[in-house]
């Protein structure tokens, strides 16, 4: 469900109302990039470190940015404001605009680029989910190499996420060259003897948020953690698998491949950790 209120190019109007011309580089070659901010009571999360993430994007394709943080954060409030939901996701894309003809290389200057804004509410695990946990499947990650970049070109994570799907799963975890990557729409840790493990960041994850705010947690209650390198053996003999992103949170995966991870039901560091993560959540996300 997204609310009828959006933001188009400087306007706010309604969805229905809301239309891009289908010379769109966004539309035709994927050629934007886009930014999914969770807002808890009204609040939105760590908006300056979305934005800069959405900076980051922008750099990463060589796009400038078409408004100031300023401008971001009254589009952002705006749409909070007019939405029915106190836990929302605002959704934002910049693609590179439409050019008067199709071709690879980038229009002139002149063509200005589309900006677009929505929000719906978030939603996340249902308890009975999270006390059982999730079924996940491996599959190569066959992906591009700058998964650093949220572009909104995501066919390759559109055909792992449906293979998940197929095999009636969750989600699907990436092995590249031997190594944990992440999953198709999650970032993933593991726990092993009692430590939090957790893939470093590089151009083949993308630099979650809610992945920073997990290890900061460790930090804080001292919980052992490392960032390193995930063998896929090292994974697959894991006590405990998590995905973390702003909707699963911190969600156990108890079935991978068909095997059962760890005791096959959530473990008691991730259990520890959702209660840490609720505990932020309701006494730091919800005032702002």
């Amino acid at each position: 469900m997204i609310n009828d209120t959006v933001y188009l190019n400087g306007d706010f109007l309604p969805l229905a109302a809301a239309k891009i011309s289908p010379l769109d580089r966004g539309f035709l070659f994927g050629d934007g990039v886009y930014e999914v901010i969770p807002v808890y009571s009204r609040h939105p999360f760590r908006a300056d470190e979305h934005l800069a993430r959405l900076q980051q994007s922008l750099d990463g394709i060589a796009l400038a940015n078409p408004l100031a943080t300023a401008g971001w954060l009254a589009v952002i409030a705006r749409l909070i404001e007019a939405a029915p939901w106190e836990d929302q996701g605002v959704y934002l894309q910049v693609t590179r605009g439409a050019d008067g003809k199709r071709d690879h290389a980038f229009p002139t200057a002149e063509v200005v680029p589309t900006v677009f804004a929505m929000t719906a509410p978030l939603v996340t695990p249902a308890a009975a989910v999270r006390e059982r946990g999730v079924a996940a499947i491996t599959a190569v990650d066959n992906r591009w190499l700058r998964c650093n970049l949220k572009t909104t070109a995501l066919l390759a994570n559109v055909l792992l996420r449906q293979q998940a799907v197929d095999a009636g799963c969750a989600e699907t975890l990436l092995i590249r060259d031997g190594f944990l990557t992440e999953g198709s729409t999650t970032n993933v840790m593991i726990v092993k003897h009692g430590e939090l493990i957790a893939p470093p960041k590089s151009h083949l994850i993308l630099p979650g948020v809610t992945y920073d705010l997990t290890l900061e947690l460790a930090a804080r209650y001292g919980l052992p953690h490392a960032i390193r390198p995930v063998g896929e053996s090292e994974l697959r003999e894991a006590d405990e698998i998590w995905l973390t992103s702003s909707t699963k949170e911190v969600l156990a995966v108890t079935t991978l491949d068909g095997r059962s991870v760890g005791h096959g039901h959530p473990g008691p560091v991730g259990r520890q950790m959702w209660a840490w993560y609720q505990d932020y959540k309701n006494t730091v996300m919800r005032h702002g």
